[in-house]
């Protein structure tokens, strides 16, 4: 359906909260949940405090999003 898509952002990790949760900060001051997506645990991908990362966010719930790839620093 049109309108179904991700909006990508890009954020900074400032928390770690469990397996695979993580709360990430927005440029624009939001704050978010997220997980890591299935092809980032499969690679065992592993986040730290300060990581940047870009994250899929649903169009309805602006609340949580799906860590897709963490940039290097």
């Amino acid at each position: 359906m049109p309108g179904d898509e991700n909006i990508t952002v890009e954020g900074v990790v400032m928390e770690l909260l469990g397996t695979n949760l993580f709360r990430v900060g927005l440029s624009n001051g939001h704050a978010l949940f997220a997980h890591l997506s299935g092809k980032m645990r499969l690679s065992l991908v592993r986040l730290g405090v300060g990581d940047r990362v870009k994250l899929e966010v649903s169009p309805f719930d602006l609340t949580k999003g799906s860590i897709v790839f963490k940039q290097e620093t």
